[in-house]
């Protein structure tokens, strides 16, 4: 039976680590700076350090779990197996609904970086599509394209962060702390708002089950990809206020583009345009695949539809699940515009995040690799982020928890009777 397969472990080391670049190299990058900075003005910088110490402590809570449960599913499986049914669950309901909408929104805008407005709806459709047919021919495909996807993208930032500090006329002074550019809840906003950005490695862990040697090749493919993620995110931050300042960033749709555009090296223009299209096709690539692994755990533990549990005999990936997945992206995203979405994302991972740390925390002297210190202040780090979110973005959330609690509790009722 098709229901009984397993996925096949065919990453490698190499692979993983695309996979989590290219969730979190994504879409972010080219815009998460200006609604960060609208939020933290110069103390963005802060907001992103605080942002990576969290995603940090969180990252060794995944790695430390996906050591002992190589499987499918990633905090929904470790919320189960360690906190019980409904931690899993709320962690799988937040991650497949909240990162749904993240496929809307990064197809969206992809859409917005090559067609205009009036195409953007159908093209859109057209690149979840297309992308949901790589995932459903095997991972390896999925990876191969992301690793495409993850080399244009760094190539193009690597020529954006040269144009910005040699034709940007880039201002140190832009980058001081001054006190009516800064006050402590709008850092903690700004890294509310940018730790969307780094969530990514756990699409790493969500695909635990198709990794080979996934105890020491998932942790290491986690720690390396967020590292990376980091170096990036730090080099662009500091090249966009020192370019544009904090005015310009705070009020900019595009900041990359606008840091092109500064340099008056017109040609570089159309090229970070073709950046942020790969890099928002690269992270609903990783986003597809993740919420159809995800989908396929909660399946098999009905917590969701049982027929979504299905496996391809042939290609091994959880066929159902990502065929489903595109479906409702491709409703979504004829129907409305969810790229305003990045608060109520965030809402949702940091969530699953603390579900993680509270996991870790739980687990035996034998399967620890880091101490719980870091596991408390990656929880503690989860809770201080959800409270200092917009908060339309906390109302949005708790809303879409409350609708999974009263699913969970029909399914549990219908089982019964």
């Amino acid at each position: 039976m098709a229901d009984d397969l397993h996925l096949a472990r065919r990453l490698g080391t190499a692979d993983a680590v695309m996979i989590g670049l290219g969730s979190m190299i994504g879409a972010g990058v080219f815009s998460a700076f200006a609604p960060a900075a609208a939020a933290a003005g110069a103390g963005v910088l802060v907001g992103l350090l605080l942002a990576a110490v969290v995603a940090y402590c969180n990252a060794t809570a995944s790695a430390q779990l996906a050591a002992q449960y190589p499987t499918s599913g990633g905090t929904y499986v470790y919320g189960r197996e360690r906190l019980g049914p409904w931690w899993g669950f709320f962690a799988g309901w937040g991650f497949v609904v909240g990162k749904t909408a993240s496929c809307a929104a990064m197809a969206l805008t992809f859409a917005a970086y090559v067609v205009p407005v009036a195409w953007q709806r159908p093209v859109a459709v057209a690149a979840v599509v297309s992308l949901a047919a790589v995932n459903y021919r095997g991972v390896t495909r999925t990876a191969r394209l992301t690793r495409i996807l993850v080399i244009i993208v760094l190539s193009v930032l690597v020529l954006l962060l040269v144009a910005g500090w040699v034709a940007g006329k880039p201002d140190p002074v832009r980058l001081s702390l001054t006190s009516e550019h800064i006050g402590v809840y709008g850092v903690l906003q700004s890294a509310g708002l940018l730790f969307f950005a780094f969530a990514g490695y756990a699409r790493i862990a969500t695909m635990g089950e198709e990794v080979r040697d996934p105890e020491r090749t998932i942790p290491r493919a986690i720690l390396l990809a967020l590292g990376i993620a980091v170096a990036v995110y730090a080099a662009v931050g500091v090249t966009v206020l020192a370019v544009l300042g904090t005015d310009r960033l705070a009020g900019s749709s595009a900041p990359l583009v606008e840091v092109a555009r500064s340099t008056g090296w017109g040609w570089t223009v159309p090229i970070v345009a073709v950046g942020g299209a790969a890099a928002s096709l690269g992270a609903l690539l990783a986003l597809i695949a993740g919420i159809g692994r995800t989908t396929l755990a909660m399946a098999r533990e009905a917590d969701l539809p049982r027929w979504l549990a299905a496996v391809h005999p042939v290609h091994q990936v959880p066929h159902r699940a990502e065929i489903v997945v595109a479906a409702i992206v491709s409703l979504l995203v004829l129907t409305v515009d969810l790229r305003a979405a990045i608060g109520f994302s965030s809402f949702g991972v940091l969530l699953y995040y603390l579900t993680a740390n509270i996991a870790a925390y739980t687990q035996e002297r034998q399967q620890r690799r880091f101490p719980k210190a870091l596991q408390i202040l990656g929880a503690i780090g989860c809770v201080v982020l959800v409270a200092a979110l917009p908060w339309q973005a906390v109302l949005g959330g708790v809303a879409v928890f409350a609708l999974g609690a009263v699913y969970k509790a029909a399914r549990a009722l219908r089982a019964r009777h």
